[in-house]
């Protein structure tokens, strides 16, 4: 099943360089599509929309972006996005064209559900030990995320593996399938060491009573 592209509508950018920061002040911001057999554009869309389909897309969900007073579309990927380290502010968005008949890679992020019997069993706790599974697929192939279900870690050393998760159909996993992406973990009971003081009142103790016992 194809997953429905987002859709961005852009405009055309004439201001480059140091003047792209006026673009910033009235909420536009500056966009760069690129991508083999597209011709390279610098391109700007208002602020508020951006950051609505940004959120929505991440970095594995297709886009088709739209320039106005064009009639064709062309699907993307978000590949790079600027903020402000200080203020938040984003600077700068970076899309890479792609064809929806030619297989792309994305990292897709793990998203945990359910309960480990095993877990719960030891009072363990449950590690996402990766974060994102590397995939390849058609564009519109790429699931947003990949679900696992805790509920298969029955035992207290239990794992999931790449592997072991079921992905959809025409979907290539390019991870090392013996990689741990998920595993229970028993806590390990910290050993306090006496201090010296503590040594020092323990052995204070022990002749005090000592010497009474004499008495």
């Amino acid at each position: 099943m194809t997953t429905e592209a987002l859709t961005l509508e852009l405009e055309p950018r004439e201001a480059l360089g140091k003047k792209v920061r006026k673009l910033r002040k009235v909420g536009t911001t500056p966009v760069h599509l690129y991508g083999s057999g597209v011709d390279s554009r610098s391109l700007q869309c208002a602020t508020p929309k951006l950051i609505r389909t940004l959120a929505k897309a991440g970095a594995n969900t297709p886009i088709t972006l739209s320039v106005r007073g064009e009639d064709q579309g062309q699907l993307a990927f978000v590949r790079e996005v600027q903020w402000h380290p200080m203020r938040g502010q984003l600077l700068h968005v970076d899309f890479l064209a792609v064809r929806a008949d030619r297989a792309v890679s994305a990292q897709v992020p793990v998203v945990l559900t359910g309960e480990s019997p095993g877990a719960i069993r030891a009072s363990a706790v449950v590690v996402l030990q990766l974060r994102s599974l590397y995939l390849e697929s058609l564009p519109l192939l790429i699931p947003h995320e990949i679900v696992v279900d805790l509920s298969v870690l029955t035992e207290v050393d239990g794992v999931i593996k790449a592997g072991d998760i079921v992905l959809p159909a025409d979907v290539k996993l390019l991870n090392d399938a013996e990689e741990v992406v998920v595993r229970v973990e028993i806590p390990r009971v910290a050993v306090v060491e006496p201090t010296a003081a503590a040594e020092a009142a323990d052995a204070a103790a022990a002749e005090g009573g000592a010497e009474s016992e004499q008495a």
